[in-house]
């Protein structure tokens, strides 16, 4: 495992484009459920163990070298709402553009012939971990990580929060990511003996709701 990459690809400087994303937090932030730290803290739990769990196995079974097509169609299943999808597929054309020209790998520009409109982006973060020499519980941590930091970071520009209170809130999670993590693997492990179906489907009514809610703004901070 290359530290070094690990740290390339999980640091929000990639060009990756999730700085344009509030993962939910701007229509929460609207609705009143996000208020301050402590709502920004259960935000992000639920979001952790529903989508953040989902994305990690997700990336770690596409990191283990399960087929792409068949984990896509999963994430598809599991995501409901049509913002959400275009949302997911949108930030893997954006993660491929910026990991070929880090990366530069066969096998992802495999995927990218054969997802000319984007694959989602977790699964698009796994063969980016296998490409630059990383394992699966490194795909799962990245996922788990933007799960919550992309919340954390939103919140801060949306509410004013105290970046200190906002990185106090991931600093408190830190023990569950890891639990959620090491789960994420277990799934992706089974994944391998067993299909696509044993991927968890945790899900988050709210998220979807709330994203087709935002997606309707004609005006608008974040793209999701």
């Amino acid at each position: 495992m290359s530290r070094a990459a690990l740290l390339v690809l999980a640091d929000g400087r990639f060009p990756a484009g999730g700085h344009a994303h509030s993962g939910g937090a701007e229509a929460a932030v609207k609705a009143g459920r996000i208020t301050g730290a402590a709502s920004l803290e259960d935000f992000c739990r639920g979001r952790l163990h529903t989508t953040g769990l989902v994305s990690a196995s997700l990336a770690a079974a596409a990191a283990l070298g399960a087929e792409p097509a068949e984990l896509d169609a999963a994430a598809d299943t599991r995501t409901p709402s049509p913002a959400l999808r275009a949302t997911a597929r949108r930030l893997g054309r954006q993660l491929m553009r910026a990991a070929r020209a880090t990366w530069p790998s066969v096998e992802l520009d495999a995927l990218a012939r054969e997802f000319t409109k984007g694959a989602h982006q977790p699964v698009v973060l796994g063969v980016v971990a296998r490409a630059a020499g990383l394992e699966p519980e490194d795909a799962a941590y990245c996922a788990v990580y933007e799960s919550v930091s992309g919340p954390a970071t939103a919140t801060v520009r949306l509410l004013g929060l105290d970046p200190f209170d906002a990185t106090g809130v991931l600093a408190r999670l830190a023990p569950e990511l890891d639990r959620v993590a090491q789960t994420a693997v277990e799934a992706a492990w089974r994944v391998c003996a067993e299909g696509v179906d044993a991927l968890p489907a945790a899900s988050a009514p709210l998220l979807e709701i709330s994203a087709e809610w935002h997606a309707s703004w004609s005006v608008r901070l974040f793209a999701s």
